[in-house]
């Protein structure tokens, strides 16, 4: 990993990679998820699952994928439907002794709502934690929905600082993460750090001549785009332009109702249509209150665009405040930014460069080495061994 991405004392990539003795390496390998990459709520979790569980079967593994939701026939892995969206929870052990039955490693996907893995799989199991909820419970369920809110708080916490007791490693994909999981009771040697990768960008397509502002993400409560709009009525007199809101999801109505002048809902697009859009962004906007890692910000950089976003889990991972982009602390200091680089070609410029040069660091091929590398150690310690520095 790139020196200047911090990582919790015993929790980084370099711990899993010492060598795995060929015949305890888990061949079968089951994951549990909310959605699969076919579902139109997918997000960043489920691109990071889809690129583990096909990197792994071209590295000769047998992956199934057992989800929430209808389930997307995909040429390179198994996926199995075990119900609806929240349904799915419940049913999942008995579509997984029924559907899958014998597999070498287990890996819940943890996305809120736990599946309690370690309780029922009497097999070896490990957890991918792409950030701990804590107070987005509250954000979604408010007001005379509360108790769930705690409920589902108190729930997955226990839930991951638990798996400690059934010997299970968990996967953090940024020091943000780790750090929290650490904040629950897990100890720093149960926690593995995998980054997410990103994809060749492939050729570049020109910058928009005129200021071109973009935020890419689903349209949830959390992703606070409310609050973009509303700093947008102070940055708009200032740079012109255009704001682009690309994604959709449940607030989408509510936050068209709320958007001023030169604000445009373009609803889900395509990868293609993904990077020739931040290709002609000037900036990438984040204003997320949490974030596992930020995976559009590498995204982003990938092509060569700098992120404003706010000084938050995650996102203080993927933004090196100052180098590849600016890390706001409140809403006067993120407007403040989005304004002087849009009023500085060079300081974008400059950005842009470094940005670039870090985001080449991160490639799809490293993060399924490093997750193999630990799913071999979780197998190991899950069959009676022994955790590679442990």
């Amino acid at each position: 990993m790139p020196q200047h991405v911090p990582s919790p004392p015993r929790a980084t990539l370099s711990r899993p990679q010492h060598t795995v003795a060929p015949l305890a390496v888990p061949r079968r390998i089951t994951f549990l998820a909310h959605r699969d990459l076919g579902n139109p709520a997918a997000g960043g979790s489920e691109l990071l699952v889809d690129r583990l569980a096909d990197g792994l079967t071209r590295l000769g593994h047998q992956v199934t994928l057992v989800c929430g939701g209808p389930a997307s026939p995909l040429p390179a892995y198994r996926t199995v439907s075990a119900g609806g969206a929240y349904g799915h929870y419940l049913r999942a052990r008995s579509v997984f002794a029924r559907e899958v039955g014998e597999t070498d490693l287990l890996v819940e996907v943890c996305n809120g709502m736990p599946y309690l893995a370690p309780l029922w799989h009497r097999g070896p199991t490990m957890c991918l934690v792409n950030h701990v909820h804590s107070d987005l419970w509250g954000m979604r369920f408010g007001g005379p929905l509360a108790p769930a809110a705690r409920l589902g708080r108190r729930l997955e916490h226990w839930a991951l600082s638990g798996a400690v007791r059934h010997n299970s490693l968990l996967v953090a994909v940024s020091p943000s993460t780790a750090q929290a999981l650490h904040a629950l009771g897990v100890a720093h040697d149960r926690i593995r750090v995998v980054h997410n990768g990103v994809a060749e960008p492939g050729p570049y397509a020109a910058r928009s001549p005129e200021p071109l502002f973009v935020a890419v993400g689903r349209l949830v409560e959390y992703k606070r785009v409310d609050l973009l709009l509303r700093l947008w009525e102070r940055v708009r007199p200032v740079t012109g332009g255009r704001l682009l809101i690309v994604g959709d999801g449940p607030e989408r109505e509510r936050l068209e109702r709320l958007a001023g002048p030169g604000v445009e809902f373009t609803g889900h697009v395509s990868e293609a249509e993904k990077h020739r859009l931040l290709c002609a962004a000037w900036l990438l906007l984040h204003p997320s209150a949490v974030e596992g890692w930020g995976l559009v910000v590498t995204e982003a950089a990938a092509r060569r665009t700098p992120t404003v976003a706010f000084d938050v889990p995650g996102l203080r991972d993927s933004v090196v405040d100052g180098e590849t982009g600016v890390l706001a602390r409140g809403e006067s200091s993120f407007a403040a930014a989005w304004c002087s680089l849009a009023l500085s070609a060079e300081r974008r410029a400059a950005l842009a460069e470094a940005a670039f040069s870090l985001a080449s660091g991160f490639r799809w091929g490293r993060t399924v080495q490093g997750f193999r590398a630990v799913a071999g150690e979780a197998y190991r310690l899950g069959r009676g061994g022994y955790a590679v520095g442990g």
